[in-house]
């Protein structure tokens, strides 16, 4: 079989404007990217319309190092739609430079189910990640100045807590020191840097329905702490609409297409392990607006992605999925139930059998939401009838729909039977509300509990002495209603991720809270999660190059 990038290149493109023309987006309100990409206005969200769209979540079982195929899922799910007659359109994260040239590489999907010009999406794109990546490094830049020029004044923080932000996995960059040399060069300060993805921007920008409501949150963002114990924000620092300037196009969600030319919006990229891990608000209510199937998937497993689809983005935006469609692959599974490789057949069998576990867990937290589950097999070329029919009889006790798809190989025409399960499924059973895991009113302890113990399966949770003061801080500073944003592994429900399967017996420690008053959410940082990742011994980087004047290695 090709490349994926073999696959993406041979794909006869549509220009953007009659991809455009195929949702109802009238040509002039395009601001071209080249011939087959385009910003499109948040004019075209119709919350009417909103109302009405039978809404898609994809999520997937708690996956392995290599992924368990989400995006590709979804673009395929969303090709199978409009395949069956439905009207259907792609809301999806962009991708980082981060992974890219990390371990995971790209996130455009792959083989037969991608979404095109997937060399551009994988890298600059329309510069969305360089926008936010710029915005958040000025307010740092403003802010170190403004301690400097007012030093004299007897201005001082107690404490800095806004780092920079870089979409390159490099772990020299978490600690570090800025200000050396002259005295002239900055007051010499510990900082560090995240990677884009977990900057508070990022955040704020993929939950904002406005560009108005996009400046109250950068107003918001709480970038160090006084001597006095109050927060110092970007309002105090007078810069709120500079930095929104900076965002102005960066709002603005992308659209492009799949192979098959289905209109997708690309938009938005926070990673779920230590983000909200969903695209752009605007995007998905544009997608909303535009079709009657939206679809749309949250970042790795359903203990994260989904939860926080759920308890963040929709709590926020008051939209609902009406139905969660979980993504597996046997090879996942058999990892979950203990399997290393070289076992004999009756070894993987069992292991399999063992897997379900993992899976069983994150359909009945789909559940506890209110949200009906239909399970997909991301199937592969070695997969065994056997194998598969084992999962299919375990879905069929479970009580949930099952339908294999082979959208890698075979494109849209790969997941018509899941598009018709999902269709059958939604008309019958359809969600028609959330029942989220915690209410606003909740302590942030409450919150975190009922997250780890009933989402995860959790003992306990643990608070370090470093996290009990900085709930103390949230309770003064009045926003103990935020939602909660849990920083945690994606490889197994529990904080270890070399824990796989159905986790039992552990407890989760919260070592930190992370304030986002302009995202307006509290970030628990769980075990030892990193908000900037390293590179592998051999990263994605090493097969990345130029050939003929072609790009190759991405995939």
């Amino acid at each position: 079989m090709k490349s994926d990038i073999e696959i993406a290149r041979s794909c006869n493109m549509k220009r953007i404007e009659e991809v455009a023309a195929r949702a109802g987006i009238p040509a002039e309100v395009l601001e071209h990217y080249g011939k087959y990409m385009a910003k499109i206005p948040l004019s075209l969200i119709d919350e009417d319309r909103v109302a009405c769209n039978r809404l898609i979540l994809v999520s997937s079982i708690s996956p392995t190092r290599a992924g368990i195929g989400k995006t590709t899922v979804s673009i395929g799910l969303s090709m199978a739609l409009n395949r069956i007659g439905k009207r259907s359109m792609l809301a999806l994260r962009e991708p980082s430079l981060g992974p890219c040239f990390g371990m995971k590489g790209g996130a455009a999907g792959g083989g037969y189910a991608q979404v095109v010009p997937m060399e551009k999406i994988n890298l600059h794109f329309t510069g969305d990640f360089h926008a936010i990546t710029s915005a958040h490094n000025m307010i740092a830049a403003l802010l170190d100045n403004y301690i400097y020029q007012h030093r004299s004044e007897g201005f001082a923080l107690k404490q800095i807590l806004w780092k920079r932000v870089l979409d390159v996995n490099d772990r020299s960059l978490r600690n570090i020191v800025t200000g050396l040399g002259n005295t002239t060069d900055g007051l010499p300060a510990q900082s560090g840097f995240d990677i884009t993805p977990a900057s508070e921007i990022m955040a704020a920008l993929c939950l904002a329905d406005s560009e108005d409501d996009l400046r109250r949150r950068i107003e918001n963002m709480v970038l160090g702490i006084t001597f006095e114990d109050k927060p110092f924000t970007v309002c105090d620092l007078g810069v709120a609409g500079a930095i929104t300037v900076l965002l102005m196009d960066a709002l603005k969600p992308n659209l492009v297409q799949t192979l098959e030319g289905t209109p997708a919006l690309v938009h938005g990229g926070p990673f779920a392990n230590i983000a909200h891990g969903c695209n752009s608000l605007v995007a998905t209510k544009i997608a909303m607006s535009l079709s009657d199937y939206a679809v749309t998937e949250a970042g790795f497993g359903a203990d994260l992605g989904a939860e926080k689809f759920l308890d963040i983005k929709c709590r926020k935006a008051g939209i609902h999925p009406r139905i969660t469609v979980l993504v597996t692959t046997l090879r996942g599974l058999k990892m979950h139930g203990g399997l290393v490789g070289g076992e004999s057949h009756e070894q993987e069998r069992q292991a399999l059998i063992e897997g379900f576990a993992n899976l069983d867990r994150h359909v009945k937290n789909m559940q506890r939401f209110g949200q009906p589950v239909v399970v997909t097999l991301n199937r592969y070329g070695d997969d065994s009838e056997e194998e598969i029919a084992l999962l299919s009889e375990h879905c069929r006790m479970l009580g949930v729909g099952f339908a294999e798809n082979n959208v890698f190989a075979q494109g849209g025409e790969g997941a018509e039977e899941l598009a018709r399960l999902v269709v059958e499924t939604i008309g019958r059973q359809g969600a028609k509300e959330i029942r989220m895991a915690y209410a606003d009113d909740d302590t942030i302890e409450e919150k975190v509990n009922r997250i780890a113990k009933n989402i995860y399966g959790a003992r306990s949770v643990i608070l370090k002495k470093s996290a009990e003061k900085k709930l103390a801080r949230i309770r003064a500073w009045g926003m103990e209603r935020f939602p909660v944003c849990i920083a945690k592994t994606q490889f197994s429900f529990s904080e270890d991720p070399k824990q796989v399967g159905a986790a039992k017996d552990f407890d989760i420690t919260i070592r930190d809270f992370v304030i986002n008053g302009g995202a307006e959410m509290i970030v628990a940082i769980a075990g030892d999660i990193m908000r900037m990742p390293g590179l592998p011994k051999i990263p994605q980087a090493e097969k990345i190059d130029i050939v003929h004047g072609q790009i190759e290695g991405l995939a």
